[in-house]
C-alpha cells in the first residue's frame, strides 16, 4: 500500500492531451464571460436611443448585472468547495447563457434589468471555479501561462462582442448579440463528460477509481491499486470558509487582495462599459469607438501572455505592481487628443495593463491559497472586486451627466490603478499556498539527500 501525494503528481506532469482538453473548455467557457463583459458597452448607445434613457439609467442598468455577478461570485465560490466545481461551472453557464439570450427578447428596460441580474449571478460563479479547476491540474512549471491563457478567452470574448455589433447590429438589431451568448447550452453534454472534478473533491467522496482515472490522463506513468491511497498536502485548517482565507497570517493579505480586485475590476467594467461612449463623445464615429474595444482586449490578450510567461520565472506578483501603474499612466494620457495611431497605442497598453493585469491577478489569487479553500479564496475576491464593477457603470454615467472635461473621466479610471498597485505590493508571499508547496518540495529533497537517495 502507497500513500499517494495527487499536488505532487499533477505539478510534476507534463503539458498532454488531457491539459489541452482543459485548457480547451475552460478557455471556451471564460471567452463568453469576457463577451458579456463587452456585451452591454457595445449596445448601451442603441438601448439610450430606443428606450429613451439618461447615462445615468444606463449606467444603473449595467450596475443590475454586477450586482448579480458579485452575489454569484461569493456564493458559487464558497459552494463549490463543498459540493464539487465541475457541478457548479456546469449550473453557472445554464444560468448565466439562458438568461443572458433572454435579454434579447426584453421589451423594456425593467425586464431586461431582471434577466442581467440573474445571468450575472451564474455569470459570478464561472470564473473563480474555472480558473480553480484549471490550477488544480496545471503542471507547476506552467500553471501561470495556462491560466493566463484560460483568461486570454475573456479577451477574445471581448473582441468578440463589438465586432459582431459592427456588423451584426445594422442588419437584425442589438437583440442578436444577447442571443449569441445561448450558445455554450448547445455544449453542455460534452462538457459533463470530458471536464474533471477536482482531486480534494473526488476523495472527500471517495470517489478512488474515478481520480486514478484522471490522473492516469494527467500523467501516463501513474499507476494505482486498490490498496493504494490518496492525499493532498494541505494546510490543517478549521472554521467557516471565508474566515479560512484569514488564518496562518494571511489577514492582511486577503484584505489587500480584495482592495486590488475593487479598484482593478472598477477599471476594467468602466473602460469596457463607457470607452465606446467616451471616444464618441471626444468626436470618433460610433464604428470607429467600437474598434477601440477591440484593440483594449486585444492589448489585454498580447500583454497577459508576455507577463504570464515572465510571471511563471520570476513570480506574478513582481509583474502586477508595474503593469497597474503602467496602466493608470496609460489612461491618464488617453484624455489627451492625440494621432489615432499614438491612441491606438494607448488603449492596447491600458488593455494590458488593466485586463491583462487582472488576469495575472487571477493566476496569482489561484496559486496563493490551499486547493480546499481555493474557490472560497477567488469566489470571495471576484465577488468584493464586482462592487467595482457595479459602481464602475453609474460613475462613469455620473461623469458624463456632469460634462466634465474628458481627461477628468479618465483620470477617474486611472487612479484606482495607482491603489491596486500598492495594494498587491502589501500582498505577503511567504504566507502563501505556493510558497509552502515549494518549502515542502526543499524539505523532501533535504530528506532524500539524509537517507542518502
Amino acid at each position: 500500500m502507497a500513500n499517494i501525494n495527487t499536488t505532487e503528481i499533477i505539478s510534476n506532469s507534463k503539458f498532454n492531451r488531457f491539459h489541452f482538453m482543459l485548457l480547451f473548455w475552460c478557455t471556451f467557457i471564460i471567452a463568453f464571460d469576457g463577451y458579456d463583459l463587452v456585451l452591454y458597452g457595445s449596445v448601451v448607445p442603441y438601448l439610450i436611443e430606443e428606450w429613451s434613457l439618461t447615462t445615468v439609467e444606463a449606467g444603473a442598468i449595467g450596475s443590475y448585472g454586477y450586482i448579480g455577478v458579485m452575489v454569484g461570485a461569493i456564493t458559487f465560490g464558497i459552494l463549490a468547495d463543498r459540493i464539487g466545481r465541475k457541478n457548479v461551472i456546469l449550473l453557472c453557464i445554464m444560468m448565466f447563457s439562458f438568461f443572458t439570450a433572454l435579454c434579447g427578447f426584453a421589451s423594456s428596460a425593467e425586464s431586461f434589468s431582471i434577466y442581467r441580474f440573474i445571468a450575472g449571478l451564474g455569470l459570478g460563479g464561472i470564473m473563480p471555479n474555472i480558473i480553480a479547476l484549471m490550477t488544480d491540474y496545471s503542471p507547476k512549471t506552467s500553471r501561470s501561462m495556462l491560466v493566463s491563457i484560460v483568461l486570454c478567452g475573456y479577451s477574445v470574448g471581448g473582441m468578440l462582442a463589438p465586432t459582431l455589433s459592427i456588423f451584426l447590429i445594422p442588419q437584425f438589431g442589438w437583440e442578436v448579440i444577447f442571443w449569441i451568448a445561448g450558445i455554450p447550452l448547445l455544449f453542455l453534454p460534452l462538457m459533463y463528460k470530458q471536464m474533471p472534478e477536482t482531486p480534494n473533491f473526488l476523495i472527500a467522496k471517495g470517489r478512488n477509481m474515478e481520480l486514478s482515472n484522471v490522473l492516469t490522463k494527467v500523467s501516463p506513468t501513474f499507476t494505482f491499486t486498490k490498496k493504494d491511497q490518496f492525499e493532498i498536502r494541505t494546510l490543517n485548517e478549521s472554521g467557516s470558509p471565508i474566515g479560512k482565507l484569514f488564518q496562518n497570517k494571511r489577514g492582511l493579505s486577503t484584505s489587500m487582495i480584495w482592495i486590488g480586485y475593487f479598484m482593478s475590476l472598477l477599471m476594467v467594467y468602466g473602460l469596457n462599459t463607457w470607452l465606446p461612449k467616451l471616444m464618441f463623445d471626444a468626436g470618433y464615429a460610433l464604428n470607429s469607438s467600437l474598434t477601440f474595444l477591440i484593440v483594449l482586449n486585444f492589448g489585454a490578450i498580447v500583454g497577459t501572455l508576455i507577463i504570464a510567461r515572465l510571471s511563471d520565472k520570476w513570480g506574478p506578483k513582481r509583474m502586477l505592481v508595474p503593469m497597474y501603474i503602467i496602466g493608470a499612466i496609460g489612461l491618464f494620457f488617453l484624455g489627451f487628443k492625440s494621432h489615432i495611431f499614438v491612441l491606438y497605442v494607448l488603449v492596447a497598453i491600458a488593455g494590458a495593463c488593466t485586463i491583462g493585469a487582472q488576469n495575472i491577478a487571477n493566476a496569482y489569487v489561484s496559486q496563493y491559497y490551499p486547493p480546499s479553500i481555493r474557490s472560497t479564496g477567488l469566489g470571495v475576491a471576484s465577488g468584493v472586486g464586482r462592487i467595482g464593477a457595479i459602481v464602475a457603470p453609474t460613475l462613469g454615467g455620473v461623469l458624463l451627466a456632469a460634462s466634465l472635461p474628458i481627461q477628468m473621466n479618465f483620470l477617474a479610471f486611472a487612479i484606482p490603478g495607482i491603489i491596486a498597485a500598492i495594494a498587491f505590493w502589501v500582498v505577503s508571499d511567504k504566507y502563501s499556498y505556493y510558497k509552502q508547496e515549494e518549502n515542502n518540495e526543499n524539505q523532501d529533497v533535504l530528506l532524500d539527500k539524509a537517507s542518502g537517495n
